[in-house]
């Protein structure tokens, strides 16, 4: 059990405070965020609030841990950047994983991750550090997921792939198996990648469009 400060005052913290709360043994103490972020009460989810610059005259690195679950705006650089900074601050990150992903015994995990339920992760798979599935993922056998990725949801990546850095998977892609993903690439929702991927390429399925026939003509649905 370790006591926590998550980094944040959104949707994310918001939600790592409650996994936290709910399925995990550590213990929530507080938030923080730069201080030009600070709320005007210095609170959030009732637990106090404290400017980053200085958060470790409050809480000190050798008792307290950090939780950095952030979203991957600009391309999951403002992440890595955090993450980074917590490091030289001295503290130790925690990783969250759901009690309701599936996992075997092994699969090697880094810190500040943050896994949530229904993620299968097949045995000789590899997840770095800062990694975020969201849930519902299949992550195959002898897969590797490199640091600063962001994995959103029901995301299939297929035995043998390698993902590198910082990169963005959207909803329902699929990954074909034994292929590489370079660095920073952006993998849009439900697109089909078969063959490697270029570091920095950008990826995007076909949106459905809307049919000629309105759906008052429609006589089955």
């Amino acid at each position: 059990m370790a006591k926590v400060i998550i980094f944040g005052v959104q949707d994310f913290a918001q939600l790592a405070n409650f996994y936290l709360q709910h399925d995990s043994e550590h213990e929530v103490v507080a938030f923080s965020v730069n201080r030009e972020y600070l709320p005007d009460d210095k609170s959030f989810e009732g637990l106090p609030v404290v400017a980053f610059e200085n958060v470790e005259q409050s809480y000190a690195p050798a008792d307290f841990k950090f939780f950095a679950p952030m979203s991957p705006r600009s391309m999951n650089r403002l992440r890595e950047h955090i993450y980074r900074q917590i490091k030289e601050k001295g503290y130790e990150l925690i990783s969250y994983i759901s009690s309701k992903a599936t996992l075997f015994r092994g699969t090697s995990i880094g810190d500040n991750c943050f896994i949530l339920e229904d993620n299968t992760i097949q045995p000789f798979a590899s997840i770095g550090n800062n990694v975020i599935l969201w849930s519902g993922n299949h992550i195959g056998h002898h897969s590797t997921i490199q640091d600063h990725s962001f994995l959103a949801s029901h995301i299939v990546v297929s035995g043998g792939v390698t993902i590198g850095e910082s990169c963005f998977i959207g909803v329902n892609a699929t990954l074909r198996d034994h292929i590489k993903i370079g660095d920073k690439c952006v993998i849009g929702a439900a697109a089909l990648l078969l063959a490697d991927a270029e570091a920095e390429g950008v990826y995007i399925g076909q949106a459905t469009e809307r049919a000629k026939v309105p759906s008052t003509r429609l006589r089955k649905i």
